[in-house]
């Protein structure tokens, strides 16, 4: 065989990992890595994409019908897919969003997105700023294990 054929017949190696985009390819250029923020001018959509597109976790939770903390943490129990166990309270959801993840093994990145948290009499200010602290802990945590968490959020 002449080597002009060889290396025309050879075959290209074939990739063993799919390509994941670089962040400045997805609309969360610009957003740093550990976050709680507003939705803004974010589309869900788009978060979702871009969770897929680099091989994050994307958790989501429309809150719309919630009017109190037990219906927010139900729902987002619920939504999230929370072990039945789950304990519906602040630290509980702190636990759930931490702990067990950790331990099953190494974490690409996540983004949360909390659609319509209420902003009523029985969700008022100081527990909406508490749930987001959880988030914020959160955010924390895995940045500590140098692990991207974004979360996003909007009220009703």
């Amino acid at each position: 065989m002449k080597r002009a054929e060889f290396l025309t017949t050879e075959k290209e190696p074939e990739m063993e990992h799919q390509f994941r985009p670089d962040i400045s390819e997805t609309p969360l250029k610009g957003v740093r890595s550990n976050i709680v923020q507003s939705i803004r001018a974010f589309r869900v959509q788009d978060l979702q994409e871009s969770a897929t597109a680099m091989g994050h976790h994307f958790l989501y939770a429309n809150l719309a019908t919630a009017q109190s903390k037990q219906d927010v943490l139900d729902m987002i129990a619920q939504q999230f897919t929370f072990p039945s166990h789950f304990g519906k309270n602040f630290d509980a959801l702190y636990d759930c969003m931490t702990d067990p993840l950790h331990k099953s093994g190494p974490q690409p990145g996540f983004i949360v997105v909390l659609e319509h948290i209420p902003a009523n009499g029985k969700f008022d200010k100081e527990a909406r700023e508490q749930l987001l602290d959880i988030f914020r802990d959160t955010a924390d945590f895995w940045a500590d294990r140098k692990v991207p968490f974004r979360c996003f959020y909007s009220f009703q």
